[in-house]
């Protein structure tokens, strides 16, 4: 069973919000890294008039980094917190990688009251674990435990070699090797029990019954030559599980499709916040 969200267990979560009267964004980002990987949509978003909303996952960048709450309950609350402190309203919800979890679990526990649309970007929902009753799963227990240990024995090396994979098709890399590095420091920001508890948490969390909460339009935005959350097991099932959503694959991206694409991403995501 899963703690609550109380009052000892909330934290502080660093908070980037352009404001503004436009439409809310809310960019929930992917494992290991914070809201700055959100850089290149900020921009277009702001441009665009939007108010955009990126925060740091409790763990991970220069939010606060306690011990324990690294459940999708907990973390799903804490956006919750986020959006009533605020008092967003009519806000889309972006949720990349890990951060799908978020967009899935919030509307099963708080609803949809305070949103407009939500987006499932290489998104790990419904379940990534393989299991007797979820055989399309692209987890497996023994993966998991290599993840694991990878973690624990050398961070550098594991960061390394995951961001090479997170940026890669076919062993090219898709963006530059400064990019890289970038996205190598903020993995580094991550504490390194948020990390291996937050891997376990999207690894072994089954949001089938979430999806089937979704009641506002939904966009599934997918790299086709994602290696790390392949869109078969992954994007294509969250589409037949929410009825009338879109999806958009962007060609030959691979996970870290925000960044290596960023111009089709963004050119998908605000053609979907428009309508």
């Amino acid at each position: 069973m899963t703690a609550p969200n109380t009052a000892e267990a909330r934290v502080r979560l660093h908070v980037e919000d352009t404001g503004g009267d436009g439409a809310v964004v809310v960019l929930i980002h992917g494992w290991p890294l914070s809201g700055a990987s959100w850089q290149a949509q900020t921009t277009a978003l702001q441009d665009a008039g939007y108010r955009v909303i990126a925060y740091d996952r409790r763990g991970f960048g220069q939010s606060d980094k306690p011990a324990t709450g690294y459940d999708y309950d907990t973390l799903s609350d804490d956006l919750a917190d986020l959006l009533d402190s605020r008092d967003v309203r009519d806000a889309t919800l972006v949720g990349f990688s890990m951060g799908g979890g978020e967009v899935a679990r919030y509307v099963a526990r708080h609803g949809t009251a305070r949103l407009a649309k939500v987006v499932f970007a290489a998104a790990i929902p419904p379940f990534m674990m393989k299991t007797a009753d979820n055989p399309e799963g692209a987890m497996t227990p023994s993966a998991e435990a290599d993840m694991e240990a990878g973690l624990k024995k050398d961070r550098a090396a594991f960061f390394d070699q995951f961001t090479r994979t997170f940026f890669s098709v076919d062993g090219e890399l898709k963006v530059t090797e400064a990019q890289r590095q970038a996205a190598i420091t903020l993995c580094h920001q991550s504490d390194p029990n948020a990390a291996v508890q937050c891997m376990h948490a999207f690894s072994e969390t089954d949001f089938r019954d979430d999806l089937n909460k979704v009641d506002v339009p939904a966009l599934i935005l997918h790299g086709d030559a994602d290696v790390i959350v392949p869109l078969e097991h992954s994007g294509a099932l969250t589409h037949a599980r929410i009825p009338g959503s879109e999806l958009v694959l962007l060609n030959g991206a691979p996970h870290g499709c925000n960044v290596s694409h960023a111009q089709a991403f963004n050119d998908a995501l605000l053609a979907f916040l428009k309508k």
